[in-house]
């Protein structure tokens, strides 16, 4: 293909020499003399092992131009990735470049003759190739998008220090785009890379690179505080996280990373507990681990406001227990929230067929006698009377009951509160809120 690359800094000398290299035609271009001086002599524009090299042969086999203005070169290129950066100072990112970049890319688009693909590769906040950049592009041509062009989304996930590797060995290719067309463009252009090809709105890719980051730096953060609680015990937290790391079917795997409810039950706020004691007893600071708690509470007081807007006081919940199939009421989200409830003046129903007053036993009894000691009043053994009862019903357990009732029951005005992303949800005959969804 015949590929534009605008902006030569990291991403985009990367993205523009291993194009080159895969035989394609790159344009590449920049302001900054600089960057293009060392490109046309065959040097790369920053340090990067392996980079060099790259770049030397994409210059010597002619496949890599240069210039300093979008012209008609970029008009006639199928793609074109957009590199331009997006600091942010204060922690929001400066678009400027990105919306001149729009703009400049519009007065040349109308010579186009053909279905040219612009595609955005800085990291910029979710909405912005929709709206600021799309418009920007559509304003200047005097076409539109989709029809005349394709715009689309696409994040990069370059490592310094091993950008190359990571190019060709990408986790997934994500490209958010509205356009069919388009996206199969961009999918024929990175088709050598292996790894699952994605295709998403562009929201939901802008997003993406945000929450990747952010969790790598979640995690960084996480394993030095561990490394800090362990050295002031004299354990080598090498070793443990090492070992943490073996275990792909939780620790390390999509096993608690979905979206949904507070945790609770009788390990995680224990457990949680008494690592922040040992933080404590050794003055280790651990800001993170301190804040998973409160984060947690944060939750359930969530979850509480949207019940409470729904404007009715007859609520009925599906599950009382911390996790489904268990009876385990100690430390559940939902006791918490159905506490907060009836504290509150709300009339509650629960529904849980794991939960029975006459087996339970020890703490467990104590824990829920403490917590809601009217339950015997709340809690109910047919599934019908709560939803006869509730205007408002809380779904915190998956039910394939309770989504079968739902889908037959005609109650008008009932409003569900989904805590837990329960199936079929677009076919419910009533009103639906997800927790975060």
């Amino acid at each position: 293909m015949k590929v534009g690359v605008i902006g030569l800094g990291y991403t985009g000398a990367v993205c523009a020499a291993c194009l080159a290299r895969d035989g394609h035609e790159v344009v590449g271009v920049d302001t900054d003399p600089s960057k293009l001086e060392l490109l046309h002599l065959g040097q790369a524009p920053v340090v990067e092992e392996g980079l060099q090299d790259v770049v030397r042969a994409a210059v010597e086999s002619k496949r890599l131009a240069l210039g300093d203005t979008i012209d008609r070169r970029i008009a006639e290129c199928d793609v074109t990735l957009v590199c331009v950066g997006t600091p942010a100072g204060s922690g929001e990112q400066y678009l400027a470049a990105v919306h001149r970049i729009a703009e400049q890319l519009g007065a040349v688009l109308g010579d186009a003759s053909h279905f040219p693909v612009i595609v955005l590769r800085s990291t910029v906040p979710p909405g912005t190739t929709d709206s600021a950049f799309t418009t920007r592009l559509e304003e200047a041509c005097g076409l539109k998008a989709g029809v005349d062009f394709g715009v689309c989304f696409q994040p990069e996930f370059l490592r310094e220090g091993s950008s190359i590797h990571d190019f060709y060995h990408p986790p997934f290719t994500i490209v958010g785009s509205a356009s069919e067309r388009a996206v199969e463009r961009v999918k024929e252009l990175f088709a050598q890379q292996p790894g699952e090809f994605v295709h998403t709105d562009t929201r939901t890719a802008e997003m993406i690179k945000l929450v990747c980051n952010a969790f790598h730096a979640l995690k960084v953060s996480f394993a030095n505080e561990i490394g800090r609680i362990a050295q002031s015990l004299d354990i080598d937290a090498r070793t443990v996280m090492e070992i943490v790391c073996k275990d792909s079917s939780l620790n390390i795997s999509p096993a608690y990373l979905r979206p949904g409810f507070a945790y609770g039950g009788s390990c995680l706020p224990k457990d949680l507990r008494a690592l922040l004691h040992l933080a404590r007893r050794r003055d280790v600071e651990t800001p993170v681990i301190q804040a998973i708690a409160p984060s947690n509470h944060v939750h359930i007081e969530r979850a509480a406001a949207l019940i409470m807007a729904r404007g009715s006081r007859n609520v009925g919940m599906i599950g009382l227990s911390f996790k489904p199939g268990t009876d385990d009421l100690r430390e559940s989200p939902l006791v918490t929230l159905a506490e907060q409830l009836i504290g509150k003046g709300y009339q509650l129903r629960i529904f849980d067929p794991a939960v029975t007053l006459s087996r339970l036993l020890g703490a467990n009894k104590a824990y829920v006698e403490r917590s809601l000691p009217h339950i015997a009043s709340l809690l109910c053994t047919d599934l019908v009377d709560v939803l006869l009862h509730a205007d408002v019903l809380v779904i915190g357990h998956r039910s394939r009951e309770v989504t079968d009732a739902l889908a037959y029951l005609k109650k008008p005005g009932l409003s569900v509160v989904d805590l837990v992303g329960m199936s079929r949800a677009k076919d419910l005959q009533c009103g639906y809120r997800g927790i975060c969804w």
